[in-house]
Formats: structure tokens, sequence, C-alpha cells
């Protein structure tokens, strides 16, 4: 593989980030420095710890990454939740991200899986 850019769970990640941005949008101006912040944190760490570990030269390096990178989706869920609890977005609007938080999340325990694999992404250990 060439660069994270190829990675599809990458692909993924990224509209993420782009549906979250979107979402903030929704939010009152109270919580700029707050839920906003944080929730446009939590989503950058997702789809910037795809790219990190994978252009780390072990497959251990990568896995952590990508560990990291199932934390930080754990932690949007959760600020998603929040937003649904606190009624600031509607939930209409929350379902798309939802649908691409878990699925990037299903697509990186499975690239975990794979990497996991005795055989699989042949760099140094």
């Amino acid at each position: 593989m060439a660069s994270y850019k190829d990675l599809i769970v990458w692909q993924k990640a990224m509209d993420l980030v782009v549906e979250i941005y979107r979402i903030c949008k929704f939010l009152p101006k109270e919580e700029n420095y707050g839920l906003s912040d944080q929730m446009r944190r939590s989503v950058v760490s997702i789809a910037s710890n795809i790219a990190e570990g994978q252009a780390r030269d072990s497959k251990k390096d990568f896995i952590r990454f990508l560990s990291i990178a199932q934390g930080s989706k754990a932690e949007l869920e959760t600020q998603i939740e929040i937003c649904r609890r606190l009624k600031y977005v509607p939930d209409i609007e929350l379902q798309k991200s939802e649908n691409l938080a878990s699925e990037t999340g299903k697509m990186l325990r499975n690239l975990i899986r794979k990497l996991q694999e005795p055989s699989s992404f042949p760099t140094n250990n």
C-alpha cells in the first residue's frame, strides 16, 4: 500500500470529519469552545491516527494507532449522544454521523484483526 489515502477506512473517517463539522454548526454559540471543539478534535484524531499509524514502519505501531483511533471514535459517539440528550441537534441530522462512526469502527476492528494475522502487512515488527 502506497499511502494512507488508499485506505478505505481513512477515506470513511474523512467523510466523518466533514459530517461532524457540518453537525457542529447546529450547536449553540456557547458550545463553540466546549462540545463543538471537543467533537472536532475527536473526529480529526480518528483520521489522523489512521494516517500516522500507516506511515509507521511497524505493524505493531500501526495497530497501536488504529486502537487510538478507536478510542477517539468512542469519544465522538459519546459526544454525539450528548448532542442528542441536550437536544442540540435533531435526531435526523445525527443519523448520518452515527452511521459513519459505526462503519468506521467496524472497519477499524477488521483492519486490526487482519493486521494481527501472522502473514499480513509485511514490515518490521
